[in-house]
């Protein structure tokens, strides 16, 4: 339909991830970011979460998956005593959910090409086969729901405004022009039959952006007088501006980040980056490391993973004024400012040994 866009998730991926700069970068900043993140937790679990498994970073594809399509399906591989060895991240439009008679998932459904292996909800013992992580979808039970859909207007907006300006560049940037009936007798007009078939030619021939700037050939009878436009009419920067400022709103990103000019809500860079990682990096991976944490408890009751905020440079100015308000207060104990730093309370007579700057 003219004017629509794709709708389909492999079309919205390929015209929006794959040809659109911004809708690329601004999920490769997210996900990277997220992917480069610090954790703390067990030793085994970080092992397995940090440690690429066929060349894939997991939480780093988890993020982009959840980020396009909004689900995201970790597969848990276990070795010959049934502990987990590796965890795999499977594409989510080919994974599907089979739900029981009262409509909780049963199990999952993975297909590739005419493959199909089913993967039940809860293996031996009740230790899940594959880990389900997703996003808020009001009208769905299932599954969840990403930002590419909600960015393919502006996705297609921001791609039309390359093709057209890229057209009138390969078409030398002609101006648009009128066609001019001129018939050399007084009251003569075209007729009925002649301006159906001039409209239809133009409309074939010259119309869309692929035959923008197009020279023309003229019958007799018609001349063409060429009309200039304005830089403002020839050039569509500033509505590619704001199709990639929304671009960039649907996946959490400040458009700053992006270098997109005219936008200065953020003071300068560096709030702007501490904000993607409050808004957006922050409650991304720990919505994927708390699904994966859940997941692993099976067999470690203990696992618990999240991300290290001392180690984030985005936000050491954060944690340095957090750090200098708890040494600064006379009030509380240094077991009680342990505490408030989220560190561990040292037995009675270790506090001269290690201890934040301030806490005497």
């Amino acid at each position: 339909m003219a004017g629509d866009w794709p709708r389909g998730y492999e079309a919205q991926v390929r015209s929006g991830y794959c040809e659109n700069a911004i809708a690329q970068r601004a999920v490769r900043l997210v996900a990277e970011s997220a992917g480069s993140a610090p954790l703390v937790g067990g030793e085994a679990e970080r092992a397995l979460v940090e440690t690429p498994s066929a060349g894939q970073d997991l939480v780093e594809t988890l993020a982009a998956h959840l980020l396009l399509h909004g689900n995201g399906y970790v597969r848990i591989l276990c070795d010959a005593d049934g502990r987990p060895a590796e965890l795999y991240a499977l594409r989510p439009e080919r994974v599907t959910v089979e739900p029981d008679a009262s409509g909780w998932p049963a199990a999952w459904l993975y297909r590739v090409g005419d493959t199909r292996e089913r993967i039940a909800a809860s293996a031996e013992r009740g230790r899940p086969g594959l880990v389900h992580v997703r996003g808020l979808h009001p009208l769905d039970d299932h599954y969840g729901l990403g930002s590419l859909g909600a960015a393919a207007g502006a996705i297609a907006i921001h791609n039309a405004a390359t093709k057209w300006n890229k057209a009138l560049l390969d078409n030398a940037a002609r101006p648009s022009g009128a066609l001019v009936y001129d018939p050399g007798e007084a009251g003569a007009a075209l007729s009925g039959e002649q301006f159906d078939r001039l409209r239809a030619e133009m409309d074939a021939q010259f119309a869309g952006a692929a035959n923008a700037g197009r020279p023309m050939l003229l019958d007799g009878g018609l001349r063409w007088e060429a009309m200039s436009l304005t830089p403002a009419d020839m050039d569509f920067a500033a509505m590619k501006d704001a199709a990639a400022r929304e671009i960039a709103l649907a996946f959490g990103v400040p458009p700053m980040l992006l270098g997109l000019p005219g936008d200065n809500t953020y003071a300068n860079y560096r709030e702007a980056n501490r904000a993607l990682w409050r808004l957006a990096v922050l409650p991304l991976t720990g919505k994927i490391l708390s699904a994966l944490g859940q997941a692993l408890a099976a067999w470690r009751p203990e696992a618990a993973l999240s991300v290290d905020l001392d180690r984030v440079p985005a936000l050491s100015e954060d944690r340095e004024k957090l750090w200098a308000q708890v040494s600064g207060a006379d009030f509380l104990s240094p077991e009680e400012k342990r505490a408030m730093l989220g560190l561990e309370t040292l037995s009675h007579g270790e506090f001269g040994v290690a201890h934040a700057p301030g806490m005497n």
